[in-house]
């Protein structure tokens, strides 16, 4: 079975497929697929209420366990056939075996959650100019809860943001890969560190900031259940854009000489870094002032808008902050966008640019009903749950586990390990049998497994 693969070489025409141009430019734009909203409030918060640091000792095990295995193979065999995730899979699996439908239901994910996080970022961009026209600057979380509920509940706002951040969206990827999503990516990622560290320094200046870093990184090992390392799995699965193929694609674009094992490597370093950067430049903020750190819309939108309008100079720093979230979103849709119009123009062979404006169409029709998710269209709900929560669970909890598990079980069981040593070793110029060897091994028994266990507690099963 495995030797009937057919040669990538023979079905697609790489030479003539737009790439990455620079090893900065391809940690760039993986790092800005991998880092998003999740990390500027999500992963802070969940890493200080499983255990400060001993969740991040779970996590980073997790995350070489269960996301690595998975992006590595994703970009592998993105690489390897140089095209979209459907052609890839239909490129490199045997004639006949429909693995293709891993690629498809990647689609149809990374169309879904285009369709909410687009809304999630809509609200980020509203906000800059809210920030700067000082609609928000209020310390009551009375009066920032009221400001926001306003915004979601306005039809007319929540439609205009959305397409407003669809068209920026869709602008950058009809520019291509290299003068597109790379160049803004390799912009992009810098500043994102830099405002970082601006708010991390101010945040620690102020007076009570050391317990918000005790909220963060004082170890509570008697936190460490099963329950949390169900949570450090899914976590790491979630967070570095995997089984929906986004890494597939932009692993297409990777130059030959790219090595993937190291750039992974480095992703998910930034990645943690980022997130720990994150959590120093909120909590000790949100302790100096009183406030509670819960997760979600109400820290991002509610919490934080309070608590920079409690500190000196805070109208500017809320201002960099939303500036910063928005950062974090557009590397993300990026790549998201970037999986149907990749597929739509590799399968259909249209344009890149008509694939571009007909997705940006879809999902200005389709996230729509994300958009009124909290206003027209609150009392539809489909399976007890609105359209914002129903696409959230359609492809976090069944199609992107599901996606993850089949590229594991296609990679070691079809693909086989001779075709991944050939892949990784860079044309024959670097040795990497160890990496091949124990990649090998996680895909084949260990990755799918945990997985699994993550898809069936996303599911209520466990």
């Amino acid at each position: 079975m495995k030797n009937a693969t057919r040669p990538a070489a023979q079905q697609t025409a790489g030479n003539s497929r737009d790439a990455f141009t620079s090893s900065f430019g391809v940690l760039a734009a993986t790092l800005g697929s991998a880092v998003g909203l999740g990390n500027i409030w999500k992963f802070p918060y969940v890493t200080g209420a499983n255990g400060g640091a001993s969740f991040l000792v779970v996590y980073v095990l997790a995350t070489l366990l269960v996301g690595l295995p998975v992006m590595i193979a994703e970009i592998m065999l993105g690489r390897q056939a140089k095209a979209d995730a459907v052609t890839t899979l239909r490129t490199l699996a045997p004639a006949g075996q429909p693995w293709w439908l891993i690629g498809g239901f990647g689609v149809i994910a990374a169309f879904l959650i285009m369709s909410f996080y687009s809304e999630v970022a809509a609200w980020v961009f509203a906000y800059v100019f809210k920030a700067l026209r000082g609609d928000i600057l209020s310390s009551d979380p009375a009066v920032t809860s009221a400001a926001f509920g306003a915004l979601i509940s306005d039809p007319v706002q929540s439609l205009l943001w959305q397409w407003a951040v669809l068209l920026m969206i869709g602008g950058i990827l009809l520019m291509g890969v290299a003068k597109g999503i790379e160049a803004v990516t390799k912009k992009l990622m810098p500043v994102l560190f830099l405002l970082l560290l601006v708010i991390c320094a101010r945040s620690l200046m102020l007076p009570g900031a050391m317990a918000g870093l005790s909220f963060l990184f004082t170890p509570d090992w008697s936190k460490i259940t099963g329950e949390v390392v169900l949570v450090a799995m899914g976590l790491a699965f979630f967070k570095l854009s995997i089984g929906m193929g986004t890494m597939m694609t932009y692993g297409s674009y990777f130059r030959d000489d790219q090595n993937i094992p190291v750039t992974t490597l480095r992703v998910m370093s930034a990645d943690l870094f980022v997130s720990m950067l994150a959590g120093i430049a909120i909590f000790p903020a949100v302790f100096s002032f009183g406030f509670k750190p819960e997760a979600g819309p109400s820290l991002l939108f509610i919490t934080i808008p309070a608590v920079f309008a409690s500190m000196p100079m805070g109208h500017l720093f809320m201002v960099l902050f939303f500036v910063l979230a928005a950062v974090a979103a557009t590397g993300a849709m990026l790549s998201i966008l970037e999986v149907p119009v990749s597929v739509m123009a590799g399968r259909l062979g249209v344009s890149r640019k008509k694939a571009t404006l007909i997705n940006l169409l879809l999902l200005a029709l389709i996230g729509a009903t994300c958009a009124l998710s909290n206003s027209l269209l609150a009392d539809v709900k489909p399976f007890g749950m609105t359209f914002f929560d129903l696409f959230d669970y359609i492809s976090s909890y069944i199609l992107m586990p599901l996606g993850g598990i089949f590229i594991c079980l296609f990679v070691s069981w079809v693909w086989g390990k001779g075709n991944m040593a050939a892949a990784l070793s860079n044309q024959g110029r670097l040795a990497n049998g160890k990496v091949v060897a124990g990649l090998y091994v996680l895909l084949k028994c260990v990755t799918p497994l945990l997985i699994l266990l993550v898809m069936l507690k996303g599911l209520g099963l466990l």
